[in-house]
């Protein structure tokens, strides 16, 4: 199956890792790839006190707006990552974090990522993450959530806060 969360609403990568933490505590393995971030958060701390989840990032920065040469580079490592995990047989759940993100700024065609897809063992589960998932992806999903933003306190000039955002 392949779940999708996106939207402009917070809580896309929350959701995912919140799947990631019920699949562990049910013995699955998990694997996840977070695109376009490149700064170590909480969750990091948290989900290496788990044996049955990886975790990896592959991004320049805190958060990829714009796209240079290095991130180029680190994207592909990490496509290589993810197409590695989707084939190896360890992994149940496989989590491709900011996803949507990576495509929106170019990094990956959204054709060849379908392509992968496709290619996916029907006994594994992916989750795609990411504001502005492409139609193709959504078509190709077995499960989308979109996240709305109704209000966020963000806009009251409230900062990113440790443990919470990041």
């Amino acid at each position: 199956m392949i779940q999708v969360y996106t939207g402009r609403g917070k809580g896309k990568t929350t959701a995912a890792l919140g799947l990631a933490l019920r699949a562990a505590g049910a013995g699955l393995n998990v694997y996840i790839a977070q695109f376009v971030k490149g700064k170590a958060c909480s969750e990091h701390r948290a989900l290496k006190k788990f044996k049955n989840i990886k975790i990896e990032q592959f991004g320049s920065g805190c958060f990829v707006k714009k796209i240079k040469k290095e991130d180029e580079k680190i994207f592909k490592s990490g496509l290589a990552a993810v197409k590695k995990a989707l084939k190896n047989k360890k992994y149940d759940l496989v989590i491709m974090d900011e996803m949507n993100v990576a495509l929106k700024l170019g990094l990956l065609d959204c054709n060849e990522l379908i392509r992968i897809l496709k290619g996916v063992p029907r006994n594994r589960e992916v989750v795609l993450t990411g504001r502005d998932a492409p139609c193709g992806i959504l078509e190709l999903a077995d499960l989308v959530s979109e996240i709305k933003e109704v209000k966020h306190y963000f806009r009251k000039g409230v900062p990113a806060r440790k443990g919470i955002e990041y």
